[in-house]
């Protein structure tokens, strides 16, 4: 399956880091901003997750990783993109641009058979591995979504405490890192919170986190909400989940089904379990979608639940990001 890459901002370098490390062979990307040499340069080095275990370097129509040639683009004409004299099969959208399935037509129309994209889409099916991608025909289905960072985060523990004790409502609240939606210093921007610095600020902003959780376990559409604070902490992120349940329940209980969970079935592998004393530094670049801090799992009053999770929101999504690139792999062999 020949694969390329449409956009190489971050989740597209960390995608390439991740697919490469895990024996796949992507064959282009599309990146129009940069000249060759600092996109090579922004794959080997990277100021989060350190420097590739392989030299890049870049010159006209080529990044090399290694002695691995892909086909370098630099176009913003999707009427452009050399995907059918490629040959490329799967497409892994990574521009954060495609916000509808229509804005996808165009890589279909050059001969893309699958696409996965790096970011939510309504219309289309969005997939947390271990929770609802057994529901996809991947031979057959053309375009999937990874979901969010903090979807995949939350939606294993929801789905865990619902299945096991059931869960009434929910509020959650993700301390996230970052992201180049913020900026440096202060500046104008039509958000108050986010014009604010990234660098100097706690600020709270919005997040579709807990609604996008409802398209993964539907029955509680309408019971979840949550809230985002971006923190000045580069790596990595924390969920904070706080449920009603519907009936009593005990911190041995709960950290008892999530460790479970973590240790065999679907998210094995997927969701991890951690009872030593560890700080967000320690979670970077853990490939797993979400770590179940069980030192801080409460419970009040028998029904009120927290639960925190730490999650390395660029490398664990790109490897959930790989997971279903190897689903299409291997469903159309």
């Amino acid at each position: 399956m020949k694969i390329a890459i449409h956009g190489l901002g971050r989740m597209g370098r960390l995608f390439l880091r991740a697919a490469t490390a895990r024996g796949l062979v992507v064959t282009a990307v599309n990146e129009p901003k940069g000249t060759p040499e600092t996109l090579a340069l922004g794959v080997e080095f990277d100021s989060v997750h350190g420097r590739f275990d392989r030299p890049c370097r870049g010159e006209a129509g080529a990044l090399w990783l290694g002695d691995h040639r892909l086909v370098l683009t630099q176009t913003t004409d999707a009427a452009a993109l050399p995907w059918r004299e490629l040959g490329i099969d799967l497409l892994v959208e990574c521009s954060g641009k495609s916000k509808h399935r229509a804005a996808l037509a165009a890589h279909q129309a050059h001969g893309v058979a699958a696409i996965v994209v790096s970011n939510p889409v309504p219309e289309v099916p969005n997939l947390v591995v271990g929770c609802n991608d057994g529901a996809v025909d991947f031979a057959r289905e053309p375009i999937v979504t990874a979901a969010s960072c903090t979807t995949n985060c939350l939606a294993p523990v929801v789905r865990v405490l619902h299945d096991g004790l059931g869960i009434e409502r929910g509020l959650v609240t993700t301390i996230h890192d970052p992201t180049n939606t913020q900026g440096v210093v202060d500046r104008a921007d039509n958000d108050p919170r986010r014009a604010r610095s990234a660098l100097l600020n706690l600020i709270p902003t919005s997040t579709n986190s807990a609604t996008a959780v409802t398209l993964i376990v539907p029955e509680l559409k309408g019971r979840l909400d949550s809230i985002a604070v971006r923190a000045p902490v580069l790596n990595a992120s924390l969920t904070d989940c706080s449920f009603q349940m519907r009936r009593a329940t005990t911190v041995d209980e709960v950290n008892a089904l999530l460790r479970r969970a973590s240790e065999q079935g679907p998210l094995r592998g997927i969701l991890g379990y951690e009872t030593r004393p560890l700080v967000s530094s320690d979670f970077a670049r853990d490939p797993r979608s979400g770590i179940v801090d069980a030192l801080c799992t409460r419970v009040v009053d028998g029904q009120l639940v927290k639960v925190m999770a730490w999650y390395d929101n660029e490398w664990g999504y790109v490897n959930r990001m790989v997971d279903l690139v190897q689903r299409y792999a291997a469903a159309r062999a």
